[in-house]
């Protein structure tokens, strides 16, 4: 494999070879995958193995222009995080 990330095509080929199944099985399992993780993130989205995607709530602070040294004023906001499971930080940082 090249280097550098994994392509979408590249993936859906690891997939069909490890379920046994064609490529445009594993294409339609995958895009099945991301379409429900979408609708699930609001309730927390898990992959077991690999991570929780979750919806965060930031709350407003006070930051500081790099360029000018200002003060300035950062508003509340919801963001979306991906929290790495144990076992996947220990299988890839042993």
């Amino acid at each position: 494999m090249a280097k550098g990330s994994m392509t979408k095509s590249q993936l859906v080929g690891v997939l069909a070879g490890a379920a046994g199944v064609t490529k445009v099985q594993a294409g339609k399992m995958l895009e099945a995958l991301v379409a429900t993780a979408y609708k699930e993130a609001k309730r927390a989205f898990t992959i077991p193995g690999l991570g929780k995607l979750v919806v965060v709530k930031r709350k407003a602070r006070m930051g500081r222009n790099p360029q000018t040294g200002e003060a300035i004023k950062i508003p509340a906001k919801t963001v979306l995080k991906f929290r790495i499971a144990k076992a996947c930080k220990d299988a890839v940082l042993k």
